[in-house]
């Protein structure tokens, strides 16, 4: 079977911090966090923890009213970050002719909760005893990829995957694999969360994995692989990136941004909630079999890196069985420090944050670690500072969800 080269030549999400890629990936540089301190309002007790928002984003202003009312917010921010990732590829969004082998693979871990919230709000807590008709359409997990799809006349395969944390990480992969083989010529992929609805948090919370914070301490609440973790940060937002056969993207005079050149994924099978490296041993070994890598060949790791107690050692357990001798030379960083965790989002946004690090040559620091390593949690090179100037040719990023599903993406820079 021939196994076709999967060009990226679009990247694009909605920042924390309102600006573009580039101001993005150079906030990340400078460390600079973007969790705050959220408050609600919420009965029957407010919520107050740290979190990430996307105070800049306007749905209506990004989209249009109309096609912002047809959506929740977790599909607004994944139809903008679709929008920015395809006109960075230079492609039109109206169709000049059939996409039929054009399609959109999308990872959402929530979908529509929002959406969901406020319907039982009308019910149960405002009496009333309807909802609008739109309530199906807000709340429905494949809205996002539905209505991109729908905008930019894709005629292929449309499918959202809900696989926790490593939703739009197997979504990227499964978009991957359908261009690898032939059956797509172009694939929109990433994902969008959402993860701000007071049933999400509240649950988040019972779990006793979220990191506490208040106005003057959140923006270092996350603190992966640290000795003094005490837990995540949600955040909501969207990244997104287009996948391209390699012939056709020269073809029409494309840039390309690097190359998605392996995927691995394994399933834990033993816990629901604590990993197991083992089974994320497998989908290493496998992402870098499917690349054709070999362990000396990756100069850098986005790790899955969430600041909970059991996940941390982990993952560098995973990473030290893997590369072996290679591992205390391997450079590992977590962005989720910065960015927060965006759940069904969080693959997508470390994978463009990986793509955007080989063609920079530049690493974004594990924020909050410079001397505080978890001896648990040593035997790789953490980048505890940003490094620029380097020699980057390949890249992973992992993705380890809840349920034992891991998801592993190989990435390598390329001259163009």
């Amino acid at each position: 079977m021939v196994r076709r080269r999967v060009a990226i030549t679009g990247l694009g999400l909605v920042s924390p911090y309102g600006g573009d890629l580039a101001d993005f990936f150079a906030k990340l540089l400078a460390g600079q966090s973007a969790v705050r301190h959220m408050v609600t309002e919420d009965r029957p007790r407010a919520l107050s923890l740290p979190f990430v928002l996307c105070p800049h984003f306007d749905p209506e202003q990004n989209l249009g009213r109309p096609l912002a009312s047809m959506m929740d917010r977790f599909a607004q921010l994944g139809m903008a970050a679709a929008f920015a990732a395809w006109d960075d590829a230079g492609l039109s969004r109206q169709a000049t002719a059939p996409r039929d082998d054009w399609g959109c693979m999308w990872g959402t871990a929530l979908g529509g909760t929002l959406a969901y919230e406020k319907g039982y709000r009308e019910l149960w807590q405002n009496g009333r005893d309807r909802l609008s008709p739109l309530a199906v359409i807000l709340g429905m997990n494949n809205a996002a990829n539905a209505h991109i799809s729908i905008q930019l006349g894709l005629g292929g395969d449309s499918i959202s995957h809900t696989v926790a944390c490593a939703s739009s990480a197997v979504a990227i992969g499964e978009a991957f694999r359908r261009i690898r083989s032939g059956e797509a010529t172009v694939m929109l992929t990433g994902g969008s969360d959402a993860p701000q609805a007071y049933g999400v948090a509240r649950a988040w919370e019972a779990l006793r994995v979220l990191a506490p914070g208040t106005a003057e301490t959140a923006s270092g609440a996350c603190r992966p692989f640290g000795a003094d973790r005490r837990g995540l940060v949600l955040g909501e937002g969207a990244a997104a990136m287009v996948l391209e056969d390699w012939e056709h993207a020269q073809g029409r005079g494309a840039k390309i941004l690097g190359e998605v050149s392996g995927y691995g994924t394994s399933c834990d099978h033993s816990h629901l909630v604590r990993p197991d490296p083992a089974g994320q041993v497998r989908a290493l070994r496998a992402a870098l079999v499917d690349a054709g890598l070999d362990v000396d060949d990756i100069d850098y790791i986005n790790a899955h890196g969430t600041a909970t107690a059991e996940g941390d050692p982990a993952e560098i357990a995973a990473l030290k069985t893997t590369f072996g001798d290679r591992a205390p030379r391997l450079s590992v960083s977590a962005t989720k420090s910065l960015h927060g965790h965006l759940l069904g989002a969080a693959g997508a946004i470390e994978a463009v944050v990986t793509v955007l690090a080989l063609r920079q040559g530049a690493l974004p620091a594990t924020a909050n670690l410079a001397g505080n390593i978890d001896p648990a949690c040593e035997g790789v090179d953490h980048v505890t500072e940003s490094r620029q100037g380097l020699d980057l040719r390949a890249a992973l990023s992992n993705s380890f969800a809840f349920g034992g599903s891991n998801a592993v993406l190989a990435f390598r820079r390329t001259a163009s």
